[in-house]
């Protein structure tokens, strides 16, 4: 007789992961069905001359203990296991313009931050410190954030319709000072007068918290993950696609079909993947027009172009810190918008973390925005370790240009960078696409927008009544806002108060057993 499974899992994205952990913890039977090669969704790595490159997550906040991340990874029992190294504390992200020689810091510690910002801006200490309070405030306002218990999602609703452009605007006369607290908005790919202030604020505040890399890659959080779910009885497979999510006479799904052929039974289901793609394998069941359209016509965040350098052996020095770099200061809200003929008007750089640091770096990680639509010719190639194909010499001399354009503009900031390189890597919008199985390549989900805060709003409910989502898309995106949605998640199955409990009651133990 099959075997039937309390709660099955399509994905293995973190929000899979920790919805897994969780789910096992209290005592049900989980299985989780991955369609890659490798676990993890954007927690994957992949190696290239022995040098390790992350290709989601390049840094990590709220680690520090008593941090609201360090309580959910300690709930998760990964906590003490992970391989961190702390970012530089007087500037673990620098802003920097083409035409302006000073790198300006953003420090880890409310009051450090303000500090090291103020030196390059001794007439707007107050305006930086409104800043750091307003992010705070923002914060406050979502419980999860903070591991507490509050039946309302948000305190104050208003909230919600602050846009970040605006709050920034507001703060201060200084143009240089709103472009430089604007401009690590690629962790949101923000768009001005729409992203809401709350997803700037959610975004960057854990990092001043405390802010890490990831030694030897983002993947041992899924390895570790991993590990706990099956200590505690659940399965976790690879190399199973979901082709069908069938729904039964009574409304409930009742198996998931692989490619293979398989068919795995369950109670209740956690969908991991793009709701659009959730949507398309779900059989025999009417959906509502209006929630399928509400859905399908969610606007996705736009996708990147990422080029990953191994270097020649100590010839260029480890940096604890990222850049976040743009042609002019004009450039901070509008480079998400770049002209093909000027592309790229920003990027960031980011450093593989080793567990041997000889103070030179072996890996760089250059990312930049990248519209869907300059790949959309090959839409109908498909390319992973899982299933290759070859999408042609068209495409590979697409991927060079634009490699030799990106270096170019590198070279700008780090004028010696070409000398150093040992051998260049690309991932483009379809990378993403396939491996993370996003409609577009999306870096993010669905864009978030103040004037409609609801209107890309996701609850992990749908209209099946046993089967829930979690992800990027559900709550925030980002290591600790997948955490969180995973924990929405999971409430739904088990009940808010008695989780939320559970993660305090085991933090308060680790410090006073």
């Amino acid at each position: 007789m099959q075997e039937e499974f309390d709660i099955i899992i399509i994905g293995s994205g973190l929000g899979g992961l920790v919805c897994a952990n969780i789910l096992a913890r209290e005592g049900l039977s989980v299985l989780v069905l991955e369609k890659n090669q490798q676990f993890g969704g954007n927690l994957q790595t992949f190696s290239r001359d022995k040098i390790i490159f992350d290709t989601g997550v390049h840094y990590i906040g709220g680690l520090l203990p008593g941090q609201n991340l360090h309580k959910y990874f300690h709930y998760l029992g990964i906590s003490d296991k992970l391989k961190m190294q702390r970012m530089d504390i007087d500037g673990y992200d620098f802003v920097t313009f083409d035409d302006d020689p000073n790198e300006y810091p953003f420090a880890q510690g409310a009051d450090n931050f303000v500090a090291q910002l103020s030196q390059f801006f001794p007439n707007e200490e107050a305006a930086i410190k409104t800043y750091v309070e307003k992010m705070n405030l923002i914060c406050e306002s979502f419980p999860l954030y903070k591991v507490e218990l509050d039946e309302k999602p948000v305190s104050n609703e208003d909230l919600m319709l602050l846009k970040a452009s605006e709050v920034i605007d507001e703060l201060t006369e200084n143009k240089k000072l709103k472009a430089v607290l604007a401009g690590t908005n690629f962790l949101y790919a923000g768009i001005q007068n729409k992203t809401p202030f709350y997803v700037h604020s959610l975004s960057i505040n854990s990092y001043i918290e405390s802010a890490w890399r990831c030694v030897n890659g983002g993947s041992q959080i899924s390895k570790l993950l991993i590990k706990e779910i099956r200590n505690l009885g659940g399965k976790v497979l690879k190399h199973k696609k979901i082709t069908s999510i069938s729904v039964n006479e009574n409304g409930l799904v009742e198996f998931v079909k692989t490619a293979d052929g398989s068919i795995y039974k369950g109670k209740r289901f956690i969908s991991n993947i793009d709701p659009k793609k959730t949507l398309e394998l779900i059989e025999n069941f009417p959906l509502r027009k209006s929630y399928k359209r509400r859905i399908n016509e969610s606007e996705d965040t736009i996708s990147s172009f990422s080029l990953y350098i191994t270097l020649k052996t100590n010839s260029f020095p480890y940096l604890k810190h990222n850049y976040y770099h743009f042609k002019n200061e004009e450039k901070v809200w509008s480079s998400i918008d770049y002209e093909e003929k000027n592309w790229p008007e920003s990027y960031m750089v980011s450093f593989s973390a080793k567990s041997e640091n000889d103070g030179w770096a072996d890996g760089i990680s250059v990312l930049t925005y990248m519209r869907y639509e300059e790949v959309e010719k090959w839409k109908d190639t498909f390319n992973t370790v899982a299933e290759k194909d070859e999408r042609g010499s068209e495409y590979e001399r697409f991927k060079e240009e634009k490699t030799e354009v990106l270096i170019k503009e590198l070279e700008k900031k780090f004028p010696n960078i070409r000398d150093c390189i040992q051998s260049t890597y690309v991932a483009t919008p379809l990378t993403y696409r396939d491996y993370i199985g996003s409609t577009s390549g999306c870096m993010y989900g669905f864009t978030k927008d103040a004037d409609f805060p609801l209107k890309n709003y996701l609850p992990p409910r749908t209209k099946i009544p046993n089967l829930f989502l979690t992800g990027q898309c559900i709550s925030m995106h980002g290591i600790l806002g997948v955490t969180i949605g995973a924990i929405l998640t999971c409430s739904e199955l088990i009940g808010r108060k008695h989780l939320i409990d559970k993660i305090n009651s085991a933090y308060n133990l680790e410090r006073n057993p």
